[in-house]
Formats: structure tokens, C-alpha cells, sequence
């Protein structure tokens, strides 16, 4: 039997015949035509009586001859591309079959049951009204949202909202009120100039110009990228952008070239400079007010509570400064011990960073005006000069960055990562400064604080087990902001219904959210973006950061501790 195939190209269909080695066919007969079929009757000329069937279906036909003897066969097939191809029943079905393409629905079940529950079945205590209950449910349906994801957080947040305004629970008013929170446009300022570092390459020249200096071995290059990032964090105010941007190609481009992969080659180096990074972030991060959003979030919801700290920059300097450093240093080298790299020499880092330097050549005009706006602005957030808050004090760089074209406003519109965080910081602070308005928050405190002195327990302790149950808090969280605008207020108020001093804790809560964000590969956005890399696996993950997130804990807290009795905090 000899096959071929043939193409008709004013049809669009293909054509294939079967045939035996016999004589061709004689010419069809008896043709009749109905209802869009064609039915022929003949017999070929070994005497084989046949009937064929064309379907005839926008000049493409579907032909196929029976035979009631022998292999002959004769069909047309329209080809896949043609939009006119005959679809079987099952494939239409298979089409039609409905695919849910929403939210997680199960996810979604267990944050709106947990509101109802809390609404509908625990009863509500003497002393708080109707409407701030209703609200509370609302609430922490929104931050179990935030926990188990049933849509990204944004969206889950504008849901929530839009139940508080449907329910009548607040006004419209009310519900986007905290759109106008100064905190919030100083989180996705920073975005941008964040974008601005990464785009001029200004942040890759200064964590290479500390490699070539330090990176002489593995520590080294540790030491050198850790404070480099501590240098660039009061001037680029967001953790995850630091590491996305600059520091994860930087440190991916040196394991690679010492032969460390993700897999079975990662823990020569990739792996310990990936954690180590990591670990040190949280210290960069709580050294300097402008140097996380979480920052600066941490410092308005004290203000709400009467907790105001003249010159701010300079007192969380001071009060930071001593177990930051220290933690910079120390912290290094406790990852080196826990998770020490394979090659511990890299002698030929510094020659690299070296050519890189020569490669990049002297500051570029952009590099040059990130440079000078940046510093502008950063003596601005510093010294207040004519009382300017930070909040202006960014609002004025980053316009300085747009006139002189250093960032698109285009680039701008494209940071979905600060528009994001503008609609679901808004929601988040604006119930929390509702639940405050309305009572509740007050009416925890008062409880809890009657509930720890009967206890018998004085400040000092409400103090420590209070940071530890926050601490502890985070596992479940998957953002550090998130569990600022769900929880310190709550946190700080018990602690000054508790008697403790209020500078140390509104200056501590702020502190205290850096670091636990390298506990897990889901607390933070820096933390998702190295362990997206694959250098580190997960157990090392949790056991890495369960140890040098409680040394971390520690060290701030007894060191720490001592530093704020001598500067006055208590």
C-alpha cells in the first residue's frame, strides 16, 4: 500500500489518499446533492462498488468513501489552522466546560468565615459598640486574607473595604481617608527612587567599589556587600528593592564565576552570601528611619497614639545605632559559623570588581543627579530645614529626579509594586485609625493591661513578652508592613496601658519589625526574592532563620537595652 499526501491550497484543507497497487477508479455516477451533502455511487475497475459522502462546508469538503471490499480510502481534512474546522462533540464540550478563574476559594472561605464568626457567634463585650465590632470582623477577615492569599493582597484589600462601605459599617469617606496619609505617598516615593537607583546602575557601583575593597575571601565579600547596602539603605527606603535590584545580581554574578550554581554546587558560595545578605538586612533596614517603609509606617501609627519624636531621624539614629552596628558585625560571622561556604578564599574577587569599575568608568549623568538629588533629599529627611517633613522632603527630590529626566514618569505608572501598596496600606490603616476612633483599640489595651497586673507582672516583663509574642506573631504574616498596619497599634497600646515608657516603645516596635524579616522564605519581599535565586533550600531556610532570628532578638534586646538606659529612653 503506497500513501501520499497533497495540499489544495484554494481550499485550505489537505488531502490524503490510500491506495492499493490496483488500476485507478473509474469516473463517479449518480451524484445527487441534499441538504449540503453529496452522495456518488460507482464502481472502479476491479468492480468494487462504492459510495462516497462530501460534506460541503464553506468550499472545504469532508469526503469519505466506504468500500465494501478492499483498502482503498479517500478523505479530506481541513487543516488545524482553518477556522471553519468541524469540531467533534467532545471537543465542544470540553470547550464549554466552565473553569473558575477567581479567587482561591477555600482561602477565601476561611478569611470570611473567621470575620463572620468573630460577628455573628462570639458574643460582643460591654463597652464596645455595635459599629466597631462590625468592623473588627471586617478587619480581620481582611488580615486572614492577608495570611492565607485568596487573591493578591491588593485586591483582597479593596474587597474588604468595599464591605465596610456596603454594610454601611463606615462612610465613603471614612473608608478613603487614609489615601491622604502622608506615610503612605513617603512608601511609594521610595519605590521610585528606588527605581532610580537600579536603573542608573548607581547601586551596583557602590556595592562593587566595597567588594573590591573587602572581597579578598568569602567573609569579606560578605562584609563588604552588608555595609555597602547599610551605606545605600537611609537613600533607597525599600529592603525588596535592594535586593532584587542590586544586590541578587551582584551576588549571583560572584558565586557563578567561582563555580557555585543553584544545586548541588551552591553551598561553595552562593548559598552563604545569599543568607548572609539576607540576615543583615534587617539590621541595614532598623539602622536608619528612611531606610524600610515599615520604618516610617511603624512611627505614624505611634503618633496616633500620642507617641511623638521630635527630630526623628537623629533620635532613631541614636538610639539604633549601637546594636545595629554591632549586629552588622556579629551577624556575619554567626552565618559563617552555622553555614559555612565551601570556598572560603576569592582572591580574585577584587581584581574583578576592579575591571568592573573600569568597564563602568567615571559617574554617568544620570548616576551623577541620582547623586545630587539624593543628597538633597537625605539632608532634608536628617536636619527639617524650614520644618519640612520627610514626606515633602521626597516629594521634592523625586520631582527634581523627574525635571531633570533621571526617571520616567512612565517609569513611574509602571511600579505596579507602589500602587499596590498605596491601595492596601490605605485600607489597612485607615480601619485600624477607625477601630482607634471608635474605642476598641483603647478598650484591648485597658484589659489586657488590667488582665498583666493582676498577673503581678511589672512593665519591664509586660514589655519583653509583648515583643516576643510580636516577634512569634510573624510566622504567620508573609509582610512586614502588613503586620505593622494589622498589629502595632494594638501592640503598642497595650504596652503604655502596661506603664512602659512611650519613646522606647515606639522606637522599639519600629525597630523590632526589621528583624524578623529572614525567619522564613515568605516574611518578607527580600526574603521571597533571595530564596527565589535557589541557593538556599528550604529547611536551612527555617533553621537559619529561627537561629539568627533569635540571636537578632536578643541582641537588640540585652545590648540594645543597655544602650537606651544610657541615652535616656528610660
Amino acid at each position: 500500500t503506497i500513501q501520499t499526501t497533497t495540499t489544495r491550497a484554494s481550499a485550505n484543507f489537505k488531502v490524503s489518499t490510500r491506495r492499493p497497487s490496483s488500476k485507478r477508479s473509474a469516473a463517479a455516477s449518480n451524484c445527487t446533492t441534499q441538504k449540503g451533502l453529496r452522495k456518488c455511487s460507482f464502481r472502479d475497475d476491479d468492480g468494487i462498488s462504492k459510495t462516497s459522502h462530501h460534506h460541503l462546508l464553506e468550499k472545504k469538503a469532508l469526503a469519505t468513501t466506504k468500500t465494501t471490499k478492499g483498502t482503498r480510502k479517500a478523505h479530506f481534512v481541513p487543516k488545524a489552522s482553518s477556522s471553519s474546522a468541524v469540531t467533534s462533540p467532545s471537543a465542544k464540550s470540553a470547550s464549554s466546560e466552565f473553569v473558575w478563574k477567581g479567587a482561591n476559594l477555600k482561602a477565601a472561605a476561611m478569611s470570611v468565615g473567621f470575620g463572620l464568626f468573630v460577628c455573628f457567634v462570639v458574643p460582643r463585650p460591654d463597652g464596645v459598640v455595635p459599629q466597631a465590632w462590625n468592623l473588627l470582623s471586617i478587619f480581620l477577615a481582611t488580615v486572614a486574607g492577608l495570611v492565607l492569599s485568596p487573591l493578591p493582597v491588593g485586591a483582597w484589600a479593596f474587597l474588604g473595604l468595599t464591605t465596610a462601605v456596603v454594610t454601611k459599617t463606615l462612610t465613603f469617606a471614612q473608608a478613603f481617608g487614609a489615601m491622604t496619609n502622608d506615610v503612605i505617598w513617603l512608601i511609594v516615593l521610595a519605590f521610585f527612587f528606588a527605581r532610580g537607583f537600579v536603573s542608573t546602575g548607581l547601586g551596583d557601583r557602590i556595592a562593587t567599589m566595597f567588594v573590591e575593597k573587602l572581597g579578598k575571601s568569602t567573609l569579606g565579600l560578605s562584609y563588604g556587600l552588608s555595609i555597602s547596602e547599610a551605606v545605600l539603605a537611609p537613600a533607597m527606603p525599600s529592603t525588596t528593592a535592594r535586593a532584587g535590584g542590586v544586590y541578587l545580581p551582584i551576588i549571583s554574578s560572584l558565586a557563578k564565576s567561582n563555580g557555585s550554581e543553584p544545586g548541588p554546587t551552591a553551598k561553595k558560595m552562593g548559598s552563604f552570601l545569599m543568607q548572609t545578605q539576607l540576615q543583615c538586612s534587617g539590621h541595614s533596614s532598623a539602622l536608619c528611619m528612611t531606610a524600610a517603609a515599615q520604618n516610617l509606617l511603624s512611627l505614624k501609627l505611634a503618633a496616633g497614639l500620642g507617641i511623638v519624636i521630635a527630630n526623628p531621624w537623629i533620635t532613631w539614629f541614636k538610639a539604633a545605632c549601637v546594636p545595629g552596628i554591632l549586629g552588622l558585625l556579629l551577624t556575619p560571622l554567626l552565618v559563617y559559623k552555622l553555614f559555612p561556604p565551601e570556598i572560603q578564599d576569592t582572591p580574585e574577587a577584587p581584581a574583578m570588581a576592579k575591571e568592573k569599575l573600569k568597564k563602568l568608568g567615571p559617574l554617568s549623568q544620570d548616576e551623577l543627579a541620582v547623586v545630587i538629588t539624593m543628597s538633597i533629599t537625605v539632608f532634608c529627611w536628617i536636619f527639617q530645614p524650614f520644618g519640612i517633613t520627610p514626606v515633602i522632603s521626597a516629594m521634592f527630590g523625586m520631582s527634581m529626579q523627574l525635571f531633570a529626566g533621571v526617571i520616567k514618569w512612565a517609569d513611574c505608572l509602571n511600579e505596579k509594586g507602589a500602587w499596590d501598596t498605596l491601595v492596601w496600606f490605605a485600607v489597612l490603616i485607615g480601619m485600624s485609625a477607625q477601630l482607634n476612633e471608635l474605642g476598641f483599640i483603647q478598650f484591648i489595651a485597658t484589659k489586657v493591661s488590667a488582665a498583666l497586673t493582676a498577673a503581678n507582672l511589672a512593665w519591664p516583663q509586660v514589655f519583653l513578652v509583648l515583643h516576643v509574642s510580636y516577634f512569634a506573631t510573624h510566622y504567620f504574616f508573609a509582610s512586614q508592613t502588613a503586620q505593622v498596619a494589622a498589629l502595632s497599634t494594638a501592640f503598642l497600646a497595650m504596652m503604655l496601658a502596661s506603664g512602659v515608657p512611650p519613646m522606647l516603645a515606639g522606637l522599639t516596635m519600629a525597630f523590632h519589625t526589621n528583624l524578623f524579616g529572614a525567619i522564613t522564605h515568605y516574611a518578607s519581599g527580600q526574603s521571597a526574592v533571595y530564596f527565589g535565586s535557589g541557593y538556599v533550600e528550604l529547611k536551612d531556610y527555617f533553621r537559619l532563620g529561627a537561629i539568627v532570628g533569635a540571636f537578632n532578638f536578643i541582641l537588640w534586646a540585652v545590648v540594645g537595652g543597655a544602650w537606651w538606659k544610657v541615652i535616656g529612653l528610660y
